[in-house]
């Protein structure tokens, strides 16, 4: 069904600031280039924050059951992003944090990488941004309810633990 752009939730408001902060996200972390380490947590202390903000009013959404999200992230560019970062922070790029346990049923205490959590996020958002790049309505359905399904049951964690590294790092 097409819908108008003024009623459909691909174009709503809320939508395209969404996707314009997973853009401004995704090209950070894709630079050849990388800044500093200080300018680099300061832009995801900035970023991080809105990206966790915007994805939370996205619209609930049932995909096409015939549309299936479509992964356009290669391990390369997986291993290319978290590089990066890794490069970027160095030795401060591991950290101590509770375990990610779904059950919520232990305090376990595990080591974490900071440039693995932030390319964990880019994954959904890099396949997120590609399908408004291309413009197919379908594909870009799936992949709203699948950013805002993975956000929830995965990279909203990593978001809040990168977060709270980053904000470690920057102010201790």
């Amino acid at each position: 069904m097409t819908h108008s752009k003024n009623d459909n939730h691909i174009y709503a408001h809320d939508t395209l600031e969404f996707v314009a902060v997973a853009a401004q996200y995704c090209a950070v972390l894709e630079q050849e280039k990388m800044p500093s380490r200080q300018e680099f947590i300061d832009m995801m202390l900035k970023l991080l924050p809105l990206l966790y903000t915007k994805v939370t009013l996205l619209a609930h959404v049932e995909p096409d059951a015939g549309m299936a999200p479509n992964d356009q992230v290669t391990d390369r560019d997986y291993a290319y992003v978290q590089g990066n970062v890794m490069d970027v922070l160095g030795e401060m790029d591991s950290y101590e944090a509770l375990g990610n346990d779904p059950t919520g049923q232990t305090d376990e205490v595990v080591w974490h990488s900071c440039s693995e959590d932030l390319a964990d996020i880019y994954q959904p958002l890099r396949n997120f941004v590609h399908a408004y790049q291309l413009r197919l309505e379908p594909m870009m359905e799936a992949e709203l309810w699948n950013v805002r399904e993975n956000f929830e049951m995965y990279w909203g964690m990593n978001l809040i633990n990168a977060l709270s590294h980053l904000h470690r790092l920057r102010y201790d």
